[in-house]
């Protein structure tokens, strides 16, 4: 037995013992520099030496090889047939590879095994049945047994000891004349059972032995066979040998011509040809198909293969036939068979064990740094060398730390802090009393002083003075904090802290910022755990208490009784009615082609609850209840004398209820939004659903609104209702002009609902006022349909839309315009409480059908606006100086032709398109208010509109491009002499005494140029800039650094290529002068005047319901 490393001595102890003594030596060291107490030291070394032996148990385990099995006689082992018997690979294997490729061999060594006949796997491997097992060169050649045989579990075992991965290929060995359906059957059967032994599904390679006559010494071999893919199927298998045999056959013949007795490729080649595929088709169907199929790798065909005799007996030298398969083994993989529980939960244990101790060491290093930091935070906040600010700032680090405590004390902590190292209920503990020690000081008792000082600044104000009813709010509010932290039962930290920040909005010694920033929270903290911590509370001052609660009473009376009444009384009718929705207001209608709203009007504010519910709930709070006063104004020991009527509290209730009812109306219809209309088609089936009085879901909400808006009315009685009307007749000189009330009746609610009840009077007089009413509008409304269908029902419509669309464009009015401008009267007739429901009923309607017939028009001129300024603008100056940084530069005389402010195409166009639509105000173009109603100017198109026409002022005011302005050059460090010349202008100067020199550009037309050198004092004229053409003197202005001085002044700096600065003034005439040119640097002429109308808030719902609308 070959065993080269039997007398090395194992390194586990070793490794063991230093690993223990560099711990154990850590450990010793550092403790106290960890605070670490000989209990915990003792802990960590034991869960490091546990660590290290469960790690070399695992992989003593991983690596130990298979046991020997004990040894057979030499007469058992001769007794079988096939040596089938004899001890697997033992563990003489292990060591003979162990010695010739290292500890690592197992990821070195490919394995093989070879089952069949133990007659023909002697013809490719004569020494394998002896030995069990032979290498060659990285490649052992295990000897499997025979495959029609049962599955050798022994075998099995032992190979999968051998190492925890399958081998790479094994190899069934059989030959033409064995080789049946059948037997191909049952190996595929054994195949399969030694696949779950193994737990691998291994490639298989087919090796078919041929007869030979002649011997193996004269032959020449090299593989001959066929691979196939993976998931191959019987017809694969038959293509790939009809392959086969045309290369067989080609280099066969080339064989034969060189050596006529080497003719194995042209028999085999006839063979395939005739009948042999279709019957290795039929005898290897099991294995490609079926239920037992193998992954067939591949078949392979040769004649008995010579012996060559290695240096040793487990030496193999292999044949050149054995390449095919040699060389594809690379390329294969086995697949795995179902789970290997025991592997998976040996190692789950260990990889558990593992977690454990290292989140126990985990856990210790960060609860350890949690006490260091709570220390640390300890010892600063108790510090009384630094200032108050700083304190405070360390105590709101000492709550925010608490209250990470507190956090984890009620949810858990988080996991790397527990495994039986968590501190938390020890450390907040220990906290508690440093935060108590130091927010009483700063904190609590500052803030009672606060609240005192107030409270009894409050009270030293004279009994008449005006400044006792100003400060009576405040003064609740005080008294009632104050309370707070004298009875912790009642504190509200909310409460608390909202008052505490506004009665103190500033601290002595603290700066505002840190005060706003720290102070809200330190006051939070301290009343969230006060009631936690009854001991904290103040001793209230009876005597300043009891004055603060009587002045109050005076002043406040028992209003908070009352808001609590309230709300109990509105929870009670809140649970008995439902919401109503807008179809429940529309009746049989339907409102969704028109408007809509996602909100709704709750059932406690409807005619029927008030009657049913609240109306008999006041008068029970009334009649069973007095009223209460909240503990802060009751001392429980002097009883408040009643000084308010139950009349008084139901007029209070009554009137708060209503206040209620009118904002929920109010706010629910508000909330409407028209419907958009997608084309003017639409727009018209609005109009005329909406004037339908029959039809009309505005009809049917406003007749609901009739009946709501009367909720709580008294009808006068008969006596009373004469005597009115006798008053009106003596008295009819005073009667208003407008009367916002309804004649006959009176309620709560009239204040609210007098607009629109008023619109809907259809006996509506002759007065100003009365003049505006709902039939009006609809008849209006008509009208403007039946003129919207003529214009659809024309031959062409779209050009009679965008003739009626430019008589606004030109300044006139249509009847669209109007009934618009009378739906937008009676919106603003509502009042500004209903100005969201005016807007959606009476002007959005008549707004989106104009929209509807503007679009069109708009985009029109927007094509016009293409045609006629943008292309040709592009075409003449996209691609040239100022409009991009190049060589080729703009005409002057041609810009003028587009920009001149009377003649110019641009302010052509506006006038002859857009006059009635846009205005000219002093140098800027603005929408026109009332005329453009409808209409999206694109703000990029007013902006480069006003831009180009204050451009045009400046540098066009004659029509042509002609500026005048002056220049003066300014002294410098270092720089002896400066010289600009502009178009044969020249300005030169040497630090002589500075002067206006004026200017004219452009100057020359027909040798244009600007210059500018200067002389230092080290050295002597150089050039700063040389442009020629037109254009030149803005190309060097836009090199300047330019600083404006007044509305006509500017300084130029040219930085010279020696640092130095070049100084320059400029005056000019009208605005920037020659700078304002600079503006056109990336200009780009809008492509659109009018943009299309915007999405509503509400198209989306448009959207998806239109499917339900009725047509």
């Amino acid at each position: 037995m070959i065993n080269p490393f039997a007398s090395r001595p194992s390194g586990a102890s070793l490794l063991a013992m230093v690993f223990g003594a560099i711990l154990a030596a850590v450990l010793y060291f550092f403790s106290e520099r960890w605070g670490l107490s000989p209990l915990l030291r003792s802990l960590i070394w034991a869960l490091g030496m546990a660590l290290l032996f469960a790690v070399m148990a695992i992989y003593r385990n991983s690596r130990r090889p298979p046991p020997a099995r004990s040894p057979v006689s030499k007469k058992e082992t001769h007794s079988a047939a096939d040596g089938e018997t004899q001890s697997p690979y033992t563990e003489e294997l292990c060591d003979y590879l162990r010695h010739r490729y290292g500890r690592f061999w197992r990821s070195k060594v490919r394995l093989v095994v070879l089952v069949g006949q133990s007659r023909l796997v002697g013809m490719i491997a004569p020494e394998l049945i002896s030995q069990q097992w032979i290498e060659a060169d990285g490649t052992v050649l295990l000897w499997g047994g025979n495959i029609t045989s049962a599955s050798d579990s022994n075998r099995i075992a032992a190979l999968r000891k051998l190492r925890r991965r399958p081998p790479q290929a094994i190899v069934w060995v059989c030959d033409a004349r064995h080789q049946q359906v059948s037997l191909a059957d049952t190996a595929a059967r054994q195949l399969r059972d030694r696949a779950k032994l193994l737990g691998w599904q291994v490639p298989l390679y087919v090796w078919q032995i041929e007869n030979s006559e002649s011997p193996p010494a004269s032959r020449e071999t090299q593989p001959i066979g066929c691979l196939l893919p993976a998931n191959s199927t019987p017809q694969m298998l038959e293509e790939a040998l009809r392959e086969l045999t045309s290369q067989l056959t080609v280099q066969g013949t080339q064989q034969v011509l060189q050596k006529p007795a080497d003719d194995f490729m042209l028999r085999l080649s006839h063979q395939l040809l005739n009948g042999e595929i279709a019957r290795l088709r039929a005898t290897l169907a099991p294995l490609l198909s079926g239920p037992y199929a193998a992954p067939l790798r591949g078949i392979m065909f040769s004649q008995p293969l010579r012996f060559v005799e290695g240096v040793d007996k487990f030496r193999w030298l292999p044949d050149a036939s054995w390449k095919g398969i040699l060389n594809d083994l690379s390329s294969v993989r086995a697949k795995r068979i179902g789970i290997p529980w025991a592997k998976g939960l040996r190692y789950s244990l260990a990889g558990l064990l593992i977690f454990w101790c290292f989140a126990a060491v985990l856990s210790f290093t960060a609860n350890r740094a949690v006490l260091r930091e709570s220390v640390d935070l300890t010892v600063r906040i108790s510090d009384p060398a630094i200032p108050l600010e700083k304190r405070l700032m360390n105590l709101q680090e000492l709550q925010r730390k608490i209250g990470q405590l507190q956090y984890r004390a009620v949810h858990g902590a988080p996991w790397y802090l527990r495994f039986g190292m968590n501190q938390n209920e020890a450390l907040l503990a220990a906290l508690w009393p440093h935060y108590l020690k130091i927010n009483n000081t700063f904190i609590r008792d500052a803030a009672a002083s606060k609240l005192t000082q107030q409270m009894n600044a409050l009270l030293s104000l004279p009994p008449d003075s005006p400044q006792r009813g100003l400060m009576a709010r405040q003064a609740y509010d005080q008294l009632k904090a104050y309370l707070m932290m004298a009875r912790p039962e009642k504190m509200d930290a909310q409460y608390f802290t909202t008052t505490m920040m506004k009665q103190w909005p500033q601290r002595n010694g603290v700066s505002d910022a840190v005060w706003r920033n720290y102070g809200p929270s330190l006051l939070s903290f301290y009343a969230q755990n006060l009631s936690a911590h009854p001991q904290w509370k103040i001793t209230q001052d009876e005597a300043m208490v009891g004055q603060v609660r009587t002045l109050l009473l005076r002043q406040i009376g028992m209003r908070n009784a009352e808001a609590s009444l309230y709300q109990k009384m509105l929870l009670q009718v809140a649970r008995h009615y439902a919401d109503m929705h807008l179809e429940d207001m529309v009746g049989d209608t339907s409102a969704r082609p028109l408007f809509s709203t996602d909100s709704v009007v709750p059932g406690m504010f409807t005619r029927k609850a008030w009657e049913e519910a609240v109306q008999p709930a006041i008068d029970d709070v009334v009649n069973t209840r007095r009223d209460e006063i909240d503990w802060v104004l009751n001392d429980n020991k002097h009883p408040v004398k009643e000084d308010i009527s139950p009349q008084a509290l139901k007029a209070r209730l009554t009137e708060r209820y209503f206040a209620d009812f009118s904002g929920a109306w109010l706010g629910f219809l508000n909330s409407i939004h028209w419907r958009r209309a997608d084309t003017l088609s639409d727009a018209i089936d609005q109009l005329t659903l909406l004037a339908d009085i029959r039809q009309s879901p505005l009809v049917a909400l406003l007749n609901t609104l009739d009946y709501q808006g009367k909720t709580g009315r008294q009808n006068e009685a008969l006596t009373e209702s004469l005597v009115k009307s006798a008053q009106n007749l003596i008295h009819a000189d005073q009667k208003p002009a407008i009367d916002q009330r309804d004649k006959n009746t009176k309620g709560p609610l009239d204040d609210t609902f007098t607009p629109l009840l008023t619109l809907m009077n259809s006996n509506a007089g002759g007065d100003g006022y009365n003049s505006l009413s709902l039939q009006s509008f609809l008849t209006r409304i008509t009208r403007v349909r039946l003129r919207l269908q003529q214009v659809t029902n024309t031959a062409d419509p779209q050009a009679m839309t965008q003739a009626l669309a430019q008589t606004v464009f030109q300044g006139k009015s249509v009847d669209v315009t109007d009934t618009r401008d009378y739906g937008s009267l009676v919106a603003a007739s509502l009042g500004q409480e209903w100005s969201g429901f005016g807007q959606a009923m009476f002007v959005q309607p008549m707004e989106q059908a104009w929209q509807q017939v503007l679009t069109p028009t708009a985009e029109s001129i927007n094509a016009q606006w293409r045609n006629a300024i943008v292309q040709d603008w592009s075409a003449d100056f996209n691609g040239r100086y100022p409009f991009a940084p190049v060589q080729s530069e703009v005409s002057l005389a041609l810009m003028s032709q587009y920009l001149r402010n009377d003649t110019g195409r641009i302010a052509r166009f506006i006038t002859t398109n857009l006059n009635g639509v846009i205005k000219r105000q002093g140098r800027h173009w603005e929408p026109d208010v009332i005329s453009a109603q409808g209409l999206h100017f694109d703000p990029e198109f007013l902006q480069a509109l006003n831009q180009l026409s204050e451009l045009a002022d400046v540098v066009f005011t004659h029509g042509d491009a002609s500026l005048h302005f002056e220049l003066m050059a300014k002294p410098a460090k270092d720089v002896m002499q400066t010289e600009l010349t502009l178009d044969q202008q020249n300005l030169k100067y040497f630090n002589q005494m500075e002067s206006w020199q004026p200017f004219n550009w452009p100057d020359s037309q027909w040798k244009p140029r600007v210059t500018l050198s200067w002389v230092s004092v080290r050295a002597g004229t150089r050039l700063y800039a040389d442009y020629p053409g037109i254009w030149g003197f803005i190309r060097l202005l836009e090199k300047a650094k330019v600083t404006q001085i007044d509305s006509s002044t500017f300084r130029l700096v040219w930085k010279a290529p020696d640092g130095l600065p070049l100084n320059y003034l400029m005056r000019t005439e009208a605005g920037e002068g020659p700078l304002a040119l600079l503006a056109l640097k990336g200009f780009k002429m809008p492509q659109s005047i009018f943009l299309p109308p915007p999405a509503t808030a509400n198209d989306a719902g448009d959207n998806q319901s239109g499917s339900d609308t009725p047509d």
